[in-house]
Order: C-alpha cells, then sequence, then structure tokens
C-alpha cells in the first residue's frame, strides 16, 4: 500500500495526478501545512526536511516500508516501480528526467518566488515581482518551444514531466501572468486539463484559500528555521 503525506499545492498535486492516472491503491493523510502540522516531531521521521509531500511505501524494496521524499524522485519512484509514464529505454528514459529536472529546478523555484513576492511578501518589492514576472514568462517560453516541436515535454508520450509541469503551471491565471501567444502550451493545458485523473488529482484537496495570519507564520516565520 502507498501511503501519501500531502497537502494542496503544486508538490504536493503532482503526486495526486500520478496516483490517481496509474489508479492503483492508496491512502491520502493530509497534513495541513497552514496549521503547522509539517513541523509535528511524527512528521520529521519521514520528512528530513519538513516538507510536503512524503509517500512511504509498505511493500517497498526488500519487502517492508520504503520511504520517498522529495517529490521528483517519488514520482520517479512510483513510474519504476509501476513500470508507466517512464520509458526504460536509456534515451528516452533521460528525456523524461532532464524535463522533470526543468520542473524541478526551474519551474518549481521561480514560480515559488513569484508567488512569494507578488502575494505574501509583506511589502511590494518592485525589483522582485519583476524579476520573477519574467523569469515565469520566460520559463513558459521555453516550454512553448519544446510542445512545439513534440505533443509532450520528453516527446511522443505523457510521461510524469507533463503531470509534474502541469500542477505548476495549469494556474496561471490565478497567478495573474498573461500567457497569450504560447499557443503550444495553451494546447498542452487543455488536453492534460481535460484528463479525468488530471481533474481528480488537481481537487483532491480542494483549492488553496487565501492565507491568514496563521497560514503566514508557519509559511515564513521563525519556526521553519527551528533547527530540529
Amino acid at each position: 500500500m502507498i501511503h501519501l503525506y500531502s497537502w494542496a499545492t503544486p508538490n504536493g498535486e503532482k503526486l495526486h495526478i500520478l496516483l490517481e492516472e496509474l489508479a492503483i491503491p492508496y491512502e491520502l493523510h493530509r497534513v495541513d501545512i497552514t496549521r503547522g502540522e509539517q513541523f509535528e516531531p511524527d512528521f520529521l521521521k519521514i520528512s528530513p526536511n519538513n516538507k510536503i509531500p512524503v509517500l512511504v511505501d509498505t511493500e517497498g524494496p526488500g519487502g517492508g516500508d520504503y520511504v520517498v521524499f522529495e517529490s521528483g524522485a517519488m514520482m520517479m519512484y512510483l513510474a519504476e516501480k509501476t513500470g508507466k509514464f517512464m520509458p526504460r529505454e536509456m534515451a528516452e528514459r533521460y528525456r523524461v528526467v532532464q524535463w522533470l529536472m526543468f520542473q524541478m529546478g526551474g519551474i518549481g523555484p521561480m514560480f515559488g518566488q513569484y508567488s512569494h513576492f507578488t502575494t505574501y511578501a509583506p511589502e511590494k518589492i518592485t525589483y522582485s515581482v519583476e524579476r520573477y514576472t519574467k523569469e515565469c514568462l520566460r520559463l513558459y517560453g521555453v516550454m512553448d518551444r519544446r510542445l512545439g516541436e513534440s505533443p509532450y515535454l520528453a516527446g511522443d508520450d505523457y510521461t510524469i514531466a507533463d503531470m509534474a509541469t502541469y500542477a505548476w503551471t495549469y494556474s496561471y491565471e490565478r497567478r495573474g501572468l498573461d500567457i497569450s501567444g504560447n499557443d503550444n502550451v495553451l494546447r498542452w493545458l487543455g488536453e492534460i486539463g481535460s484528463r479525468p485523473a488530471v481533474q481528480r488529482g488537481t481537487q483532491l484537496l480542494g483549492t488553496p484559500k487565501k492565507p491568514d495570519a496563521e497560514t503566514l507564520k508557519n509559511y515564513f516565520g521563525d519556526r521553519q528555521y527551528e533547527r530540529r
């Protein structure tokens, strides 16, 4: 049995989508990061970085419990375990890995900083807002060029790279980003967004609510910097 510890964030939704696409039994455990549940000692035992999501496979390598943290690693683990959404041939496999790392190292951090400085920062810093707005739009442009060459990010087949990237990029309107002109991205977003498993995965824990004072404290306050 797969146990997923998660919340309604893009990194959480990546795993929600994949598990719904795989259609395998799993149990979802809500970790309410708006109320600081990610800092609980029991959660730290499985998540050394105090971040969601985390996966526990009770039938892991060797037959016992196996813990995987970091969302990209979790997606690779599940894809390899099930033999789905990840090619076995080396050249094709590493095309998927490259685009998954593009999301992990580029889109995730840059979109996260964009959201911080446009939504959460206590004061608007023009330089930061402009920097991360431009970088997000640049990354959409990188995707658009790639998706003009192939139907999906890693080639002809839908893979974990698409799921991971979709979770971060489909909410461009809510983020206030104008991606008009990126016709290949819009085609791709529409196609993936129409998949029933994707729709279930993105709504599994609902839509993130407007943060209150406690949420902001748990997201950005001193508690997250405490040594554990």
